[in-house]
């Protein structure tokens, strides 16, 4: 009987530090769009990727080199 005097406001404590958490996390924009996530990685992109080394190319331009 006595470990429930403990346990009880510990849990309590989890309990608010939880809703505090998530309280955060809704105002932070966490949850404000969760579908295109998902979605991203249905798209279809057929463009290569610029060269690592090269900042300045954009994709589908003529970078001047040979």
């Amino acid at each position: 009987m006595a470990i429930l005097l403990m346990l009880i406001p510990i849990s309590l404590i989890l309990l608010g530090l939880a809703v505090a958490a998530f309280v955060w996390a809704v105002k932070r924009g966490q949850f404000d769009d969760l579908d295109t996530p998902a979605l991203d990685i249905l798209e279809d992109n057929d463009r290569p990727a610029p060269p690592a080394g090269d900042t300045h190319a954009r994709a589908g331009e003529p970078s001047g080199r040979d």
